[in-house]
């Protein structure tokens, strides 16, 4: 039994990942035909079920911050999960704006340099087939950072487009566990734009859920 999660409900082997268990319900009534909770332990709300084209799904909440979720990833590679997703939020560093989409190239530890290799890469396959369902969106480097980004203490890096604050641990987890894992964002934060709205943020990762589902089902 994983340490973490309660599975009340069989866990796919494909599963799409997000921090917010409010956007966990959102992408299961959105993508899966008839989705039953398959965990609730902690207040990480997952979600089970299949999809119109007939594929089995698992939509799970991972928490907020790295470590949640590297230790949610690893309970769901316990169970079976071979295939993920992540769907989450970012904070633009460059010329990103509200609302675009990214697709993790490379991520990395806060503004430090690391060599190629140390910090372990996106699943080749899902990364491609994610822009290939998404052409609009950029293919870039996020940095992923032990708390929320604030524009007046972290200085914008020339090492990535973006900060999260769960990419890297993911990444790092599935290489652990033989887990293939690919990365989306949203744009929700840029210094001299705001916060992306309430709306337009479910509305853009309904858009994500929707690709990524697609990519899974082949």
């Amino acid at each position: 039994m994983p340490a973490r999660l309660r599975p009340t409900a069989p866990i796919a082997a494909d599963a799409i990942l997000v921090g917010d268990p409010g956007r966990a319900l959102l992408l299961a009534q959105e993508l899966l035909t008839r989705p039953k909770m398959s965990n609730h332990a902690r207040g990480l709300w997952g979600y089970t079920g299949t999809t119109p084209a007939g594929h089995e799904l698992t939509v799970q909440a991972t928490g907020m911050g790295g470590p949640s979720a590297s230790v949610v990833l690893a309970d769901l590679a316990e169970l079976g999960v071979r295939r993920a997703i992540r769907i989450g939020t970012c904070a633009s560093l460059g010329d990103l704006g509200l609302g675009d989409l990214l697709v993790v190239g490379k991520a990395r530890v806060g503004f430090a340099s690391h060599e190629d290799g140390k910090t372990p890469r996106p699943d080749s396959g899902l990364t491609e087939g994610l822009h290939a369902q998404l052409p609009e969106a950029k293919v870039a480097s996020v940095v992923s950072l032990d708390g929320l980004f604030r524009p007046e203490r972290d200085s914008p890096s020339l090492l990535a487009e973006a900060a999260d604050m769960q990419t890297t641990s993911l990444l790092a987890t599935a290489a652990e566990h033989a887990v293939a894992l690919a990365a989306l964002l949203i744009v929700t934060e840029k210094s001299d734009s705001g916060q992306l709205q309430d709306a337009d943020l479910e509305k853009a990762a309904k858009h994500a859920g929707r690709a990524a589902a697609v990519l899974l089902s082949t």
